[in-house]
């Protein structure tokens, strides 16, 4: 039984899949035009959202760095640009989106120093406490057991690592809250199916983010898995928030 709602969000309702089935096939289906999406549905805010969070880690300046739900490994290859840790490990379920990440890796020549894996975000093939850091953008919306995401990512931290979690939120101010609204039940999902042929996808963004246990009440979810000094950040009048967490030494 799942303990929150979104986790029972899924992106094809007529489906018999799982979430995890049905967020791995959504992903292949629109891999080919996920990166363009992004910029263009955000107008290329998300790369700054990406650079603000992983400037979270600058002052731990981590060796070893665990990217869950990596994608098309913007992040990962964001995390190398700013960071230069000695290894960076994406998992993803979607082998879809890991086939261009490894094409986008290859063309920088980056093979040695970030690898990417299909892993599932619940169940992640590493030892306990093997990564100074770990980074989400985008992902923990599609966990299908959020608290179980969490406890994986708790488990393979090292004691004194650092989680930092990039993810939708709603905005606040009512009229600010109105355009967003707008834009997120009619312009996405029409732009997503326009330009992907996938109009599902972006329903189900919509969707998951409303909700999505977010600001304070997420806080409270990092703290029960086993987090500390969790804190939150705000961005863009609040469409996206920054989380972190520390595991105590």
């Amino acid at each position: 039984m799942s303990k929150y709602s979104h986790d029972n969000i899924v992106p094809f309702n007529e489906s018999k899949q799982t979430k995890k089935e049905q967020v791995a096939a959504m992903f292949d289906q629109i891999a080919f035009r996920y990166d363009f999406l992004n910029r263009f549905l955000s107008g290329g805010i998300d790369v700054s959202w990406r650079k603000r969070a992983i400037k979270e880690l600058k002052e731990l300046n981590p060796r070893m760095v665990l990217d869950v739900a990596t994608g098309t490994a913007d992040v990962a290859i964001m995390t190398w640009k700013y960071l230069r840790p000695e290894k960076i490990v994406g998992i993803d379920i979607s082998e879809g989106m890991l086939g261009l990440g490894r094409q986008k890796i290859d063309k920088l020549l980056l093979n040695k120093q970030i690898e990417l894996l299909k892993g599932d975000s619940e169940a992640i093939n590493f030892p306990d406490q093997t990564f100074d850091a770990i980074t989400v953008a985008f992902g923990v919306r599609n966990f299908e057991n959020l608290e179980k995401g969490l406890s994986e990512m708790f488990r393979v931290l090292k004691p004194g690592g650092k989680v930092v979690i990039l993810e939708f939120s709603k905005p606040r101010k009512t009229g600010f809250k109105s355009l967003y609204n707008l834009y997120m039940n009619i312009v996405a999902p029409r732009a997503g199916q326009w330009l992907s042929k996938n109009k599902d996808a972006y329903q189900y963004l919509n969707q998951s983010v409303k909700a999505f246990p977010e600001g304070e009440t997420f806080l409270h979810i990092l703290q029960q898995v086993g987090f500390t000094n969790t804190t939150l950040k705000r961005l863009s009048l609040g469409i996206c928030t920054i989380y972190c967490g520390v595991k105590a030494s």
